[in-house]
C-alpha cells in the first residue's frame, strides 16, 4: 500500500494524511524531514518546539491510546516509520527489529559515488565522543555494522551525484550516514558527516523508501513504500529517476 506523493505538514490533521498503512497492530507513516520523532533533551525538537510524537493522538483511530514508536528515524531522514498500536503489538515489533526480521531499503543521493554498481560496507562503528552524544565514527573496536548498497542511477552533469539503494543489515545509529562518508561519498545535505550546511539547503538526501514487515507466518509480509519527498526530487531526477514512475503519480 503506497500513498501518492504529497507534502503535508505535521499538524494533527496532516499527520493522518501521512498514514501509508494501517492494520490492527501497526501504522506505517511517511515521516517528514526536519522534525525529530520524539521529545527529549537539547536538539530533540524542531524550531517550532514540536516532535512528531506530539501528533500521535490523532492516530488512535478508535483505540483508547495513541500509537507509540516501534523504532526511530533521524530528525532529517524522511520516509517509512512504524508505530505500534498497542503494547502487545509494540513488543512484537520490537522483537522483529531485534532479530533483524524487518527489512528496510533507503534511497540516498551521495556526492561522487562508487565505481562499482553494488557492494557491501562492513565497517564497525563507535561513539565519536561523550560530548557529541549520538554521533558515530568508524571504529575497529566498535559494534559490527554492515550495509548493502546498489547504484540505481548516476548524474550526467558536471556535478557528480549517485542515487543509491541502501540496505542496513545492522541498525546502528547514523549507520548509513557514517558508512557513506567513510567510503568517500557522503550523503548530500549531511551537516554532520558530509559537507552539508548546518541550516538551510540542501536538506539531507536520505529517505526510508521501503519497509517489509513479516507480521504473520500465514500471510505475506506487509510491504510499504513511501513517496519521494520534494527536497530530493531534483537531484534524483538528475540521476535518472522518473517522477511519472512513482506509484500514485498522474
Amino acid at each position: 500500500m503506497t500513498k501518492a506523493a504529497n507534502e503535508p505538514g505535521t499538524g494533527p490533521l496532516d499527520i493522518v494524511a501521512r498514514v501509508l498503512h494501517r492494520d490492527g497492530l501497526m501504522l506505517i507513516i511517511d515521516k517528514p524531514s526536519g522534525i525529530p520523532v520524539h521529545r527529549g533533551p537539547r536538539n530533540s525538537r524542531d524550531k517550532s518546539g514540536a516532535a512528531l510524537e506530539d501528533y500521535f493522538d490523532a492516530l488512535r483511530f478508535g483505540l483508547p491510546r495513541p500509537p507509540v514508536l516501534a523504532h526511530r528515524l533521524d530528525r532529517d531522514t524522511s520516509g517509512c516509520l512504524i508505530l505500534g498500536r498497542h503494547r502487545k503489538a509494540t513488543a512484537s515489533l520490537g522483537l522483529l527489529f531485534k532479530h533483524n526480521k524487518i527489512s528496510k531499503t533507503y534511497w540516498a543521493v551521495v556526492e561522487g559515488g562508487p565505481d562499482a554498481d553494488s557492494g557491501v560496507i562492513d565497517v564497525p562503528l563507535g561513539r565519536l565522543s561523550e560530548e557529541r552524544g549520538w554521533w558515530q565514527k568508524p571504529d575497529p573496536n566498535g559494534l559490527p555494522a554492515t550495509t548493502n548498497w546498489t547504484v540505481l542511477g548516476r548524474s550526467a552533469g558536471t556535478v557528480a551525484l549517485t542515487w543509491l539503494a541502501l540496505e542496513p543489515i545492522t541498525g546502528r545509529t547514523h549507520q548509513l550516514r557514517v558508512h557513506c562518508a567513510a567510503m568517500g561519498w557522503p550523503i548530500v545535505g549531511d551537516s554532520i558527516y558530509g559537507s552539508g550546511p548546518r541550516d538551510g539547503e540542501p536538506k539531507l538526501h536520505l529517505h526510508a523508501r521501503e519497509i517489509t514487515v513479516p507480521l504473520s507466518k500465514n500471510k505475506p509480509p506487509v510491504r510499504v513504500c513511501a513517496p519521494v519527498p520534494a527536497h530530493m526530487r531534483d537531484r534524483l531526477t538528475a540521476c535518472g529517476w522518473i517522477a511519472s514512475s512513482e506509484p500514485g503519480a498522474p
